[in-house]
């Protein structure tokens, strides 16, 4: 397998994002709300790049020393393959430099896969 990147999002990313959205969520955002959070301090949104395409992404805000993560979306073509764990492992460490001291996220009780991810993490 090549080497999976974790770089931020990009202006170039919000195609596949847009279309990675549709496909795992009921309520996606949209390309403007992607767009919109391109420079916002407060945010940080990691793309996960394997042979040069989109493989998922995952996006939080902080405030003060409280972190919420928004979104954790992998294409199905790429999952079970450690993108979601390197993009939380992306995120957390990104909380720890900005001095979080909470990270929190929603996740529906229906996904079972997602639940075990995040468990590992405590």
């Amino acid at each position: 397998m090549a080497e999976l990147t974790v770089v931020l999002m990009e202006e170039r990313h919000l195609d596949a994002l847009t279309e990675l959205e549709a496909v795992c969520f009921a309520e996606p955002w949209t390309r403007a709300g992607l767009a919109a959070v391109l420079g916002v301090s407060a945010a940080v949104f990691a793309v996960a790049e394997l042979a040069g395409q989109v493989a998922g992404y995952a996006g939080m805000h902080c405030v003060l020393d409280e972190c919420y993560m928004d979104n954790v979306a992998v294409f199905p073509r790429f999952r079970r393959a450690g993108v979601a764990r390197i993009l939380m492992e992306y995120l957390i460490a990104e909380a720890r430099l900005r001095g979080a001291r909470f990270l929190s996220l929603e996740v529906r009780p229906s996904n079972a896969a997602a639940r075990a991810l995040y468990a590992g993490f405590g």
